[in-house]
């Protein structure tokens, strides 16, 4: 009988966690009362848009980067990204003494990129519905030989996502069920390999915006599927298809996958601002979505949520969330 060696461990992520201590932040718990009745559960809410740039994403990039050689680390890094993963890069490369090029869609949100920017990257632009950023990406650190970060398709991305629920259940303990945004599915492939390596029988719950359910369809297929690219606000889960790698986790640890329309990660964006007093982006505020409209299904006691960031401007939340009508 043949085993094939998982991308990424329950160790991995406890290494991870370790090479993270003192540089990522260890991120708060939220409790409302509000939303428990809300969701007939005990909600407890990890809050990643307080993590350095704003979002999970810092652990990832700061995890994989801190393992490259000086060598390496003296030509630079490449990376693509909608927005978080481009900031946390460019921020591990501050961090790290070195140089990162970003390939962005030339639609990125003004302010994830000027946040970019702002830690010192450069930037190349693409279209996202026209242009095939990983190979965008591919070429360019060819050409330069710079180290090449993807978002997710890396055990060490995957491993260093994976410590935002490490330190979750460290805190509070065993959970019935852990909703988690899915986008390429390295939140999620980390998430669950520490939730499901410490507690096996914990739900895992992944949770898509209704126009691209790519992993709820590759799931139910049994492999990976592609979809064009989707038109929704949760412009950090606007993917066309999973990841190899992050799929290859997923499929095994992934119990369910909700859906949530854009009206619905509004109204929680709206619920999260007005009643827990927390700014999210539309991306990490679609497990709430879903918790809020009943999308989850029939919930254990108690249950956790990834709020994976905030990264969002004032004009482009107040012309979400602002007056309806």
């Amino acid at each position: 009988m043949t085993t094939t060696t998982p991308p990424v461990t329950l160790d991995d992520v406890r290494d991870a966690a370790a090479r993270l201590k003192g540089v990522a932040h260890r991120t708060p718990v939220l409790r409302s009362r509000t939303l428990d009745a809300l969701a007939g559960a005990e909600v407890f809410l990890k809050c990643e848009n307080f993590q350095r740039v704003g979002a999970f994403k810092f652990r990832g990039a700061y995890n994989a980067a801190s393992r490259l050689s000086p060598e390496q680390l003296g030509r630079g890094i490449a990376a693509y990204s909608s927005g978080n993963h481009a900031q946390a890069v460019a921020l591990a490369a501050r961090e790290l003494g070195t140089t990162a090029v970003i390939v962005m869609p030339e639609d990125a949100p003004p302010s994830k990129r000027a946040a970019t920017e702002g830690y010192g990257a450069e930037i190349v632009t693409y279209d996202r519905y026209t242009g095939d950023r990983v190979a965008i990406a591919e070429t360019l650190a060819a050409e330069r030989g710079l180290a090449l970060i993807p978002p997710y398709e890396h055990p060490h991305v995957m491993a260093g996502q994976g410590t935002a629920a490490l330190e979750l259940l460290e805190e509070i303990g065993e959970l019935g069920a852990l909703l988690t945004p899915v986008g390429g599915g390295g939140l999620m492939a980390g998430s669950a390999t520490a939730a499901k390596g410490l507690y096996p029988d914990v739900r895992m719950i992944g949770v898509e915006p209704e126009a691209g359910d790519d992993t709820k369809r590759s799931l139910e297929a049994g492999r990976r599927i592609s979809i064009p690219v989707p038109h929704t606000i949760a412009d950090g889960q606007a993917l066309h298809t999973p990841g190899e790698l992050t799929f290859s986790v997923n499929q095994r640890l992934v119990d369910e996958i909700a859906l949530v329309s854009d009206d619905e990660i509004r109204d929680a964006m709206r619920f999260a601002f007005e009643r827990l007093k927390i700014v999210v982006e539309p991306s990490g505020a679609t497990p709430l979505a879903a918790l809020l409209n009943g999308r989850a299904g029939a919930l254990p006691h108690r249950v956790g949520v990834i709020v994976s960031g905030g990264n969002i401007d004032a004009e482009r939340f107040a012309e979400l969330c602002g007056k309806r009508g």
